[in-house]
């Protein structure tokens, strides 16, 4: 086992981890920067091709007093104020610096543009136009990072474990996949930003590496969870004709650009029966659109695939090629032609409300331990603003790794006899199945990985209940069991059934705590939409906490965090 040692140590290389990793370089500090796929390409923010949401006032006169008072309607009671004030402030900081870094904002009038989403009350989303928003981004942090020669990037790290010691964090353990070896890393400061856990639904819109490594590894650390219930699911994911090379999430932006219709199986407009007032723009909230659509469905009046139309029919030829720009082309490739056809959309897992618990410098209970972006709860609440999550990656990222390379502990002291004795409680299972007298198969992860997936989808998706509940439980219960039967692959080189052994492990911890916070959640709310109890009750207008003691989870009601604040003027940069 090899032994590296830094002042600060940042899981994941997202929009996020980046982020943090130069606000610690910055403050003087060793960082290294570690990502189980590569630096800059895993994770949420190099997939979105969507908006960025900050009220710099550049369409419209906008503060961010403003973007606040949407942030917490769209969280439905539930948003920690605190968190919430300081993603909506920083972000108007945050990018206006990525502008100085030249991101490549799109422009209008020689200032940035700005489109309405879903949820907001004036133009306030920024973007890089064509679908290149989390690519751009993703780039610019990159170079940024590139340029901090304290610093080191480490590709192929898969993080194991956060190691403890007193209620503090003094390292990792991990795997490095290029060369098959268990690695240690002693460090004073650690920060979570590997975030994100759709990919324990069937459909989402999640990369390979977003199955929840960051809530595992907080959750055996002995850190908290907040509002772990609420996934949310975005409305208009694409379903069919089959795309390839894109996307699902594509449509969003053109949507609200264009005004593109949504419709049932019928070609009817229906989403004011479910009490939404906006007419053709559908500027309406992700939870409420994903419950028209899945109502629709359920009532018969679905598309042929089991979803809804999204229809530019309506638009001139000249104005798609103008909003699409070079995305036209590639949809010609799959055979899509917006002026003759329509395409199905449907709710698809999209992104986690929930999260770790942290305070205001984004520190968790764990001393030396802190989280970054979509990693960390309570900012959003029930159901997450359109254009939030970016925002909060670059916002809440370098806030952590400020405070990381801040952070003042005893020296740390993490020997590799040390890390090697915990190594071997975590790999101690046998080499072959319990009872067989041959190898087992590891394509068993995979069957499990799939089983869990649709067992969540089903019973845990958009649309709940409380039988549905109990049943998923067990099932995911029944999987831990067969989970604990299977080999764990050799350490070798490139190891994928190894690395798709310690991702669902970390999938199967999540998968279960999401279940068990929405069992306890006994009322309708946000992105959390229980059909048994369709009501908001206000009882439940706390937030839900979830730890782990011994290997068993336990939850905790707590009064949700107001910030008296007042909704300042608007103001035009």
């Amino acid at each position: 086992m090899k032994l590296l040692k830094t002042d600060v140590l940042i899981i994941g290389a997202g929009g996020a981890g980046m982020y943090a990793s130069i606000a610690a370089a910055q403050s003087g500090k060793q960082v290294i920067l570690a990502d189980k796929s590569l630096i800059s390409r895993g994770g949420a923010t190099v997939m979105a091709q969507m908006t960025v949401a900050a009220a710099i006032g550049h369409e419209e006169a906008d503060h961010w007093t403003h973007h606040l008072a949407d942030t917490i309607k769209s969280g439905q009671g539930l948003c920690n104020e605190e968190l919430s004030s300081i993603l909506c402030k920083g972000a108007v900081e945050r990018i206006l610096e990525m502008k100085t870094w030249k991101t490549g904002w799109a422009l209008k009038n020689n200032k940035m543009a700005q489109v309405m989403a879903p949820g907001h009350s004036v133009k306030r989303c920024c973007y890089v136009d064509f679908l290149n928003t989390g690519p751009a981004v993703s780039r610019t942090l990159r170079g940024i990072v590139a340029k901090q020669t304290n610093i080191k990037r480490v590709s192929g790290l898969h993080i194991i474990e956060l190691i403890i010691e007193q209620n503090r964090v003094i390292g990792a353990l991990g795997l490095d996949v290029e060369c098959g070896k268990y690695i240690a890393i002693n460090t004073n400061a650690v920060v979570l930003a590997a975030g994100g856990l759709t990919r324990i639904f069937s459909r989402n819109s999640a990369s390979l590496n977003m199955g929840g490594d960051a809530y595992a590894l907080a959750l055996r650390a002995g850190a908290e969870l907040i509002d772990m219930e609420f996934p949310q699911f975005f409305p208009i994911g694409h379903l069919a004709p089959r795309l390839v090379g894109m996307d699902p999430i594509m449509w969003d932006p053109f949507r609200y650009k264009l005004g593109g219709k949504l419709l049932n199986g019928n070609r009817e407009q229906f989403i004011e029966k479910y009490g939404a007032k906006d007419g053709e723009t559908y500027t309406v909230s992700r939870d409420l659109a994903s419950y028209a659509i899945i109502k629709e469905v359920a009532a018969g009046r679905g598309t042929p695939n089991g979803g809804a139309w999204l229809s530019f029919e309506h638009i001139p030829n000249i104005e798609l090629e103008k909003a699409f720009g070079p995305i036209i082309k590639k949809l010609a490739d799959n055979n899509i032609d917006l002026t003759k056809n329509a395409v199905e959309v449907s709710p698809i897992a999209h992104y986690h409300m929930g999260g770790i618990k942290v305070n205001v410098r984004m520190e968790t209970r764990i001393d030396g331990l802190f989280a970054a972006g979509e990693a960390v709860g309570g900012a959003n609440g029930a159901n997450r603003l359109s254009g939030n999550a970016i925002s909060e990656a670059f916002v809440f990222g370098e806030l952590a790794g400020r405070n990381a390379a801040q952070y003042v502990s005893k020296k740390t002291d993490l020997t590799i006899d040390k890390a090697s004795s915990i190594l071997a409680k975590i790999m101690k299972k046998p080499k072959k199945d319990i009872g067989s007298n041959n190898t087992a198969n590891p394509d068993q992860v995979t069957t499990i990985m799939k089983k869990l997936q649709d067992i969540m989808w089903k019973y845990v998706g958009v649309i709940r209940n409380q039988k549905g509940l109990s049943r998923a439980h067990d099932l995911i219960h029944n999987l831990n069991n067969n989970f604990s039967k299977i080999y764990q692959p050799d350490n070798t080189v490139y190891n994928k059934k190894l690395m798709d052994w310690l991702d669902l492990r970390n999938s199967l911890l999540c998968a279960q705590t999401v279940c068990f916070a929405a069992m306890n959640r006994k009322e309708s709310r946000g992105a959390h939409q229980m059909e048994d109890i369709p009501k908001t009750i206000p009882e439940y207008k706390k937030n839900q906490i979830v730890e782990m003691n011994n290997g068993i989870l336990l939850s905790r009601w707590e009064k949700v965090k107001r910030l008296p604040f007042k909704v300042e003027k608007n103001i035009c940069l």
